[in-house]
């Protein structure tokens, strides 16, 4: 079974990011080689229509037997849910909490992003996964892209 990793908008947008374009870069390399599968969002999908036509063209550059789909559920919504009320992000954030939920329902086996704010921060992590174990659910590892490549 291959490594299935959520990738988030900031990682396609990354590739064109002088900052993130190493990894960024790498990571989608090893999605087009088959070494791991992406696991793209309905949520992503929706955020990347809003995206420069060469961030969407990463992601169509990935071969399809590459990707797989998930969508936001109810069962990912209202996990989002729990994550505002119990405070770890406020309303405002949303679809940062919807991302992680997503990939915990989906059970993939990293998410991977460079939101460090709401997103790939230890202490949102520890916070992340209290609430999925409250909840029932499995832990989430929560990286960047640079600690998920093959080196």
């Amino acid at each position: 079974m291959k490594f299935r990793v959520y990738v988030d908008t900031s990682v396609l947008g990354g590739v064109y990011d002088e900052e993130f374009k190493e990894w960024s870069t790498k990571l989608i390399d090893e999605f087009k080689e088959g070494i791991k599968i992406a696991v793209i969002s309905d949520l992503t999908l929706r955020e990347l229509e809003d995206a420069p036509q060469k961030v969407r063209k990463v992601l169509e550059e990935i071969p399809n037997k590459n990707k797989e789909y998930v969508v936001l559920n109810e069962e990912a919504r209202k996990l989002a849910e729990y994550y505002i009320k119990e405070g770890i992000v406020s309303e405002k954030y949303l679809v940062d909490a919807q991302h992680i939920a997503i990939a915990t329902v989906y059970k993939v086996d990293v998410l991977v992003s460079w939101n460090f704010k709401h997103i790939v921060n230890l202490q949102k992590i520890k916070q992340y996964n209290a609430i999925n174990l409250k909840y029932g659910y499995t832990l989430l590892e929560i990286r960047s892209p640079r600690e998920v490549i093959i080196v």
